[in-house]
């Protein structure tokens, strides 16, 4: 008999947490709410100190090869890394240690923190991992904290905008409590009780002060405290504002707006129980506000952020300024950045800005980890992605966002390595460092992601079994002439320029993986460097080698160039290579390890190459160029078809893709000639 499965009602309701919903719905009297701050003081937190604690309860990472701290937040734990913030981790940094200021009161609290960048940085990405930090974070109880509501004559009033209900406390009294309070608080802030009561609860404070003739205890016996929990679409201390036409713009979307059906029944349009304090000022009270490409706002919208950061002020109709605390975060493009710049109408606008830059990624490995989330692993189901597909976007991706290098000797895909973190023979971490200081635009131009996800994408839906480099590639070409976003031909034509490079790219690295598959032979390659250390060896120490016979002989020096040969290691060199390479065994050694030459990826290029050209003459690729195969060639091409296939994640048709250019390119240089050393190509 069969187990039948849970009826759906049961199975949603089984999964429910009453405790949970107890916890967020906590209400009680304004002396337990003190209760509590003494045992607990963390809900008095202000807005800056409560986004900093969110960021920092999901942890961070630092390596000794970084100077920055990456913090976990930006990879998206809630979001199970769909909205992961790939290779920005120093501008993020810069964004951390900027509220960490402001929650220090250190000047960064009274300013609009403005980030800025190209179409399709992340701005918005990270302005939504914060929002949605925060939802999640007064979901716990480390991230609690609470607001208070009127009880009058049987009526419940809420705060119009779901203050602290320390502003209930006498202005006289704030600084003390504040104080003990403090000294219970374990971080690197202070608390501090600022701001005055909402214009709603100002009345009601007034009303029962009359009413109990200056009784305080006895106002307070009409409040009760609940538990606030941030939502953005229950509009609660997460706000998002998004510019319209000039003509549609009011500031009452900003600051709220009379309610006129009660202006009846109050009689006045001053009575502030007549307002609805629904503005996104209002709404954000406590939290974040996000203000969407803000430097497209009218210039009044402007003028109303002046007071809401440096005074943490806003002025409702009809009503006098009124207190706010929240974090006011803005994201914009350069072209509107510029604007402001040249505007001198702007300047207190600007004296109020703090810019974080978030430029594109300049890292291929940042920028291919963007497109695999999406798209998925080569091979994945129903993706039909060839091997280096997406890696060889994203190089181009990088490509158009880099300026040429300044170092001799050094090419603009030697300078996308270094930066992703890839060792390039004559150049050293430091001068990674003083190229990256010396372009301080990079990344602030190029290519959007979304650019090349379309690009894909047109691909993904065409009629081909499996879409590689060259597909995707061409797609990219085809769509520079029709983006709007690359309209100046000379740019057109460096970009362009810059696919052929990758194409070039992509062309030695199939190269070397069927070189690495015609001589996949392993215990041939560790019989080869076996002999190539043996001579190394034998050389350095002014010794003789010793054959298996018993016999000796001096090294073999033809042997020993013709693999340093191989990643171009010069005549002039070669003592100070092989040095080198001893030393580095020694040390190995030293260590109690075991040296493997395949984790010296130079020496293994080497040796594989080595053995290629060895055996290339015995498999005959170019063969498959003519269509004329023996059956002896078809089995060794064969063979290599299953190499690249188990070795580098091809499917059977583009391992045949991958053969026939390759053969294609062998015949090209067995008939004009290569130009270049077999060592340089690879």
């Amino acid at each position: 008999m069969t187990n039948e499965p849970t009826p759906l009602f049961d199975f949603v309701r089984n999964a429910q947490d009453a405790s949970q919903h107890a916890r967020l719905t906590w209400s009680g009297s304004f002396n337990e709410y003190l209760r509590l701050l003494e045992r607990d003081p963390k809900p008095a937190r202000n807005a800056w100190q409560r986004l900093l604690d969110m960021i920092e309860s999901h942890g961070s990472q630092t390596t000794e090869y970084q100077s920055y701290t990456t913090w976990n937040l930006f990879a998206d734990p809630l979001g199970d890394g769909r909205d992961g913030v790939e290779g920005l981790g120093k501008p993020l940094a810069d964004l951390v240690n900027m509220i960490r200021a402001g929650a220090r009161h250190l000047g960064p609290e009274r300013r609009i923190v403005l980030l800025h960048g190209p179409v399709g940085s992340a701005k918005s990405t990270i302005a939504r991992l914060l929002k949605r930090g925060l939802e999640a974070y007064t979901q716990t109880e480390e991230g609690a904290l609470y607001t208070f509501t009127w009880e009058v004559d049987g009526e419940l009033i809420p705060s119009a905008m779901h203050q602290d209900p320390l502003l209930l406390i006498p202005t006289d009294q704030r600084a003390e409590v504040a104080q003990r309070l403090s000294r219970e608080l374990a971080a690197e802030y202070e608390l501090r009780i600022e701001g005055e009561l909402d214009p709603v609860s100002r009345f009601w404070m007034e009303t029962l002060m009359d009413r109990y003739e200056g009784d305080w205890s006895k106002v307070m016996s009409h409040i009760q405290v609940k538990r606030l929990v941030f939502s953005e679409a229950d509009r609660m201390g997460i706000g998002t504002f998004q510019p319209k036409d000039e003509k549609n713009q009011d500031s009452t979307e900003l600051t709220g707006d009379l309610n006129y059906r009660k202006i009846a029944e109050f009689g006045s349009d001053s009575d502030p129980r007549a307002f609805n304090f629904d503005g996104e000022f209002c709404v954000a009270n406590r939290g974040l506000l996000e203000f969407v490409e803000v430097l497209k706002l009218d210039v009044a919208f402007l003028y109303d952020l002046l007071g809401a950061t440096q005074e943490h002020m806003i002025k409702p109709k009809k009503f006098a300024q009124t207190s706010i605390d929240e974090v006011i975060l803005g994201h914009t493009n350069e072209p509107e950045y510029l604007r402001l710049l040249s505007n001198e109408l702007m300047e207190a606008f600007r004296d109020r800005t703090i810019k974080v830059d978030i430029p594109y990624n300049l890292e291929v490995s940042a920028e291919l980890a963007i497109h695999r989330r999406r798209y998925g692993q080569p091979g994945a189901p129903g993706r039909r992605l060839a091997p280096h597909t997406l890696e060889m976007a994203s190089l181009w991706a990088v490509l158009t966002r880099l300026e040429e290098p300044a170092l001799p000797n050094l090419t603009l895909l030697q300078k996308a390595q270094l930066y992703d973190g890839q060792e390039i023979q004559g150049f050293t971490a430091e001068q990674v460092t003083e190229l990256r200081a010396a372009c301080e635009r990079e990344g602030m131009e190029g290519i959007s992601p979304r650019f090349v996800q379309d690009r894909i994408a047109s691909c993904l839906v065409s009629d081909r079994p499996v879409v590689g480099p060259r597909e995707i590639l061409a797609a990219i070409e085809d769509g520079l002439q029709h983006n709007s976003m690359v309209a100046n031909k000379e740019l057109r034509l460096k970009y362009l320029e810059r696919v052929a490079q990758v194409r070039e790219e992509y062309q030695e690295t199939i190269k070397h993986e069927v070189q690495v598959a015609i001589a996949a032979d392993q215990e041939a390659l560790d019989r080869l460097c076996s002999k190539y250390l043996d001579n190394v060896r034998a050389h350095t120490t002014r010794e003789s080698v010793l054959s298996a016979n018993g016999t000796s002989r001096a090294p073999d020096e033809r042997l020993m160039r013709s693999i340093e040969d191989m990643i171009d290691v010069p005549e002039a060199r070669k003592d100070d290579f092989r040095h080198e390479l001893m030393n580095y065994i020694a040390v190995v050694h030293l260590e109690g390890r075991t040296f493997d030459y395949r984790e010296n990826r130079r020496l293994t290029r080497a040796l594989e190459l080595k053995l290629f050209e060895d055996h290339k003459d015995s498999i005959q690729l170019t063969s498959l160029v003519s269509n004329v195969i023996d059956p002896d060639t078809q089995q060794k091409i064969g063979l290599i078809r299953e190499r690249l296939m188990r070795r580098f994640g091809y499917d059977e048709f583009s391992a045949d893709a991958v053969l026939n250019e390759v053969a294609n390119l062998f015949a090209h240089d067995a008939e004009f000639g290569s130009e270049e050393e077999p060592g340089q190509a690879a």
